[in-house]
């Protein structure tokens, strides 16, 4: 019932800003955190950052300086804003929600949006 989104990927010029949105619906519970992935071809899964209920954030060092997450809890939509964008920033983003439903903190994830940083 509960389903992820990821969107605002696509092509980014080296340096540009990026814009994604996670989004969860259906009959969610309680959201306890959410954490933001990426992954690469042929390289293991990256933790970008996660954002608890209490609104602590915190992000992977490589990223920290060009990375802000804000929540809208009533919209259930997590926005990832990036700017200075490089190449080694071609991942595919992913969005995971750990949502308390009936007794139980489940992990809800999305199909991932690709980003691509080229010129």
């Amino acid at each position: 019932q509960v389903q992820v989104v990821e969107s605002g990927g696509g092509l980014v010029q080296p340096g540009g800003p990026l814009r994604l949105s996670c989004a969860v619906s259906g009959s969610i519970g309680k959201i306890m955190a959410i954490r933001c992935y990426r992954q690469a071809p042929g390289k293991e899964r990256e933790w970008v950052e996660t954002t608890t209920t209490d609104k602590t954030t915190n992000y992977e060092d490589a990223v920290k300086a060009r990375v802000i997450t804000s929540i809208n809890n009533a919209k259930g939509r997590l926005y990832l804003q990036m700017h200075s964008l490089k190449p080694k920033d071609t991942t595919v983003y992913f969005c995971d929600w750990s949502i308390y439903i009936d007794g139980k903190t489940s992990d809800y994830w999305g199909q991932g949006t690709q980003v691509t940083v080229s010129s």
